[in-house]
């Protein structure tokens, strides 16, 4: 067990020696959907960076260096049920790993839904996902990526944005545009760890389908945001993990993206471990799930 956590260790220490790191700003001046108010982001430091109350969402970019590079980026979405972002376990750790593979890893700090300046709370962290991929696609040169190559990593809560991004892309709401958005917000490739997927109620996080549509939903609105109804033929490649014994989101959300991506006829490879509860990040002391990252960078290497 001491020689995966050592290599690990190595690994993140030369990511950290070697990344460019820079943190940009996903929108100029107050971002849609938002309204000016005199509230305070909350930032903890406990046994993780927990982060609440954004009000300011951005990217944290991590670059590899360019011998290193494989031209691959991934656009990280932390979880925490849409109510914090669980922010370097999820989020910043990750992007650093994906440094020491070659991997740009981007770090979404996105608005999360219950924050009493938003004017439209469901839609945001959509768009605040969406206008993340088009900053990395408008960035690709200068960043050394390739951009028919940018996918997603998201996590639990993180990972039911991503896959919303994944099936809804092309989804619009009445806002002023600039330049950035004629460019395309869908995934090259979609990567899921313990996601939130459904709401309906066989297979529901109810605090994640709380947080976003509220307490007392539509049909239309628990239906946009179970992601196993909207996948179509062009939803990207998807890698699914989950942990059987996971009691915080039932693997039934994982087994049903993936029976609906088969269905439609989409590449997709999900892989279920018999231990791991939920939120195994890395994995790392909980048995053979943390060997999982290994087959990603696999499956990720045959896209």
């Amino acid at each position: 067990m001491k020689k995966p956590i050592l290599t690990l260790i190595l690994a993140l220490m030369a990511a950290f020696a070697h990344a460019q790191v820079q943190i940009l700003p996903l929108w100029e001046g107050t971002p849609p959907l938002q309204t000016q108010m005199d509230l305070q982001e909350e930032v903890v430091y406990q046994d993780i960076i927990r982060i609440a109350n954004v009000q300011a969402p951005t990217i944290e970019v991590y670059l590899p260096s360019k011998q290193l590079s494989t031209g691959q980026a991934v656009v990280i979405f932390p979880g925490g049920g849409y109510g914090i972002l669980a922010y370097d376990k999820e989020g910043t750790d990750f992007a650093k790993w994906l440094n020491a593979q070659g991997i740009a890893g981007i770090v979404v700090k996105y608005r999360l839904p219950i924050s009493k300046s938003l004017t439209d709370a469901k839609e945001v962290p959509l768009m605040d996902a969406q206008r993340a991929i088009r900053l990395v696609r408008q960035n690709a040169a200068a960043w050394n990526i390739a951009p028919d190559k940018v996918g997603v990593l998201g996590f639990s809560a993180g990972g039911h944005l991503a896959s919303t991004l994944s099936t809804q892309y092309a989804h619009e709401v009445e806002r002023p545009k600039d330049a950035v958005d004629a460019l395309s917000a869908r995934p090259d490739f979609s990567i899921l760890a313990y996601p939130v997927i459904s709401f309906r109620d066989a297979a529901v996080h109810a605090g994640s389908r709380k947080n976003l549509i509220g307490e007392n939903p539509s049909q239309e609105l628990l239906d946009r945001f179970s992601g196993e109804l909207n996948v179509n033929a062009q939803t990207p490649p998807t890698f699914l993990v989950h942990a059987q014994d996971d009691k915080g989101v039932p693997i039934e959300n994982s087994l049903l993206f993936y029976s609906a991506l088969h269905k439609n006829g989409v590449k997709a490879s999900l892989h279920i471990y018999p231990t791991g509860g939920h939120g195994f990040g890395f994995g790392l002391g909980k048995g053979s799930v943390e060997t999982w990252r290994d087959t990603l960078l696999v499956w990720m290497h045959e896209l």
